[in-house]
């Protein structure tokens, strides 16, 4: 069960990052999910070293973190992979 709600968080921060990002992003739902998991393994990461608490807890810090964590994914796939898809 634990799985399955870290797999629903992570699509809702994945949504929340790419409404933020602006530009377009075109990917699905799972590229969405996986995008909103990885970022919050690393903003949870740093919400928790900031805010002094497990990374496993539910806390504002964390959830941020997880926000700007799949922001700076979704900055970082951009400048690689953008030069990537070239203008034929």
């Amino acid at each position: 069960m634990g799985i399955l709600v870290f797999i629903i968080f992570g699509m809702i921060v994945g949504f929340v990052a790419r409404a933020l990002m602006p530009g377009r992003q075109s990917m699905g739902l799972i590229m969405t999910a996986l995008l909103g998991v990885a970022g919050s393994f690393i903003g949870g990461f740093l919400g928790s070293l900031i805010s002094d608490r497990r990374v496993t807890e539910l806390h504002t810090a964390g959830l941020i973190g997880s926000v700007l964590g799949a922001i700076l994914l979704l900055v970082l796939g951009k400048s690689l992979l953008g030069s990537r898809r070239g203008t034929i």
